[in-house]
C-alpha cells in the first residue's frame, strides 16, 4: 500500500476532480471525471457515486482503477493506481455521506450521494506537462495557463473578473 504524501493530499483536496478509469465488462476502458473527490486516509482515496452507474458497476464487477488528478493551471499532479471498495449502503457508507457532508465547499449544491468508492492506493506516479521540459518555470506554465484562461473564457484570473470573482 502507498503511503499518501501530504504534497498528494494537497493537490487531491485542492483539485476536487480526479478523472477514474476502470474495465468494462469488455475489456475496454472507461474514463469518467469524479467532481466529488477526496482523501479518505494516509492510504486510500475516496469519491462518491453522483451519477457514475458505469463506473461503478465496473468496480463492482472489477475492482482496479487509477486516477488522475492534475492542477489544470500549474499542469502538475498525480495519477494514482489502486484496488476498490464500492459502497452503497451500511455503515461505511453512512460514515462516507457524512464525510462528505463535512467537508463540501459551502454553498455548493448537494447532489444526492448513490454510492461511494474507496481506493487503496498501491501506486503513485508525478504528473509532469512537458511544459517544463524546455525549462520553464512553475511561474512561467501558470502565466500561460491564465493567458489560455483569458483567451477561451474572455476573464483574467489576476484580476478576478471571471467566475468566482472575489469583491
Amino acid at each position: 500500500m502507498a503511503v499518501l504524501t501530504e504534497d498528494m493530499k494537497r493537490v487531491v483536496r485542492d483539485q476536487g476532480l480526479a478523472f477514474v478509469a476502470t474495465v468494462c465488462p469488455d475489456g475496454t476502458p472507461n474514463l469518467s471525471p469524479k467532481g466529488l473527490m477526496s482523501v479518505w486516509d494516509d492510504e486510500h482515496l475516496i469519491f462518491a457515486d453522483l451519477a457514475s452507474p458505469m463506473t461503478m458497476a465496473n468496480l463492482a464487477r472489477n475492482p482496479v482503477a487509477a486516477l488522475n488528478v492534475v492542477d489544470p493551471v500549474v499542469r502538475k499532479g498525480y495519477r494514482f493506481k489502486g484496488h476498490a471498495s464500492v459502497h452503497s449502503e451500511g455503515p461505511v457508507f453512512d460514515e462516507a455521506v457524512r464525510f462528505f457532508e463535512r467537508t463540501r465547499t459551502p454553498g455548493r449544491r448537494a447532489v444526492p450521494i448513490r454510492g461511494v468508492a474507496i481506493v487503496a492506493v498501491e501506486q503513485v506516479a508525478a504528473l509532469i506537462s512537458p511544459a517544463y521540459a524546455g525549462g520553464a518555470s512553475e511561474r512561467e506554465v501558470i502565466e500561460r495557463s491564465a493567458l489560455r484562461l483569458e483567451r477561451i473564457h474572455g476573464w483574467n484570473i489576476a484580476r478576478h473578473d471571471g467566475p468566482g470573482r472575489r469583491d
